[in-house]
């Protein structure tokens, strides 16, 4: 029991510390992600890096398509083709209503 006493008056009195503490500080990194994040340097790398990733993915899309080949069932490669043709004509949303990033 004093331990479960001990614990209880340890994590009240966090709370009441963090909550005084809690909002100031929450902005302060709220404004530093934002300013890290307009950086032109950042926006740059990320775009780089999410460009990279594209083109490895469409590489391995390849290497994987021509290994499988005709061991894919038609129901799959189908599907596949479905939405492929959706994706080209526009449309960015799965079946899920989410979009494609």
């Amino acid at each position: 029991m004093r331990y479960r006493l001990t614990f209880v008056a340890g994590v009240a009195l966090g709370y009441v510390l963090g909550t005084r503490a809690g909002r100031e500080r929450y902005e302060q990194l709220k404004k530093s992600a934002r300013q890290v994040s307009q950086n032109p340097a950042v926006r740059n790398t990320a775009e780089t890096a999410a460009q990279q990733g594209r083109e490895f993915a469409g590489k391995a899309y390849h290497v994987v398509s021509e290994k499988v080949g005709d061991h894919v069932p038609d129901s799959v490669t189908e599907r596949v083709r479905s939405l492929r043709e959706r994706n080209s004509n526009g449309s960015r949303e799965d079946d899920w209503g989410t979009t494609n990033t």
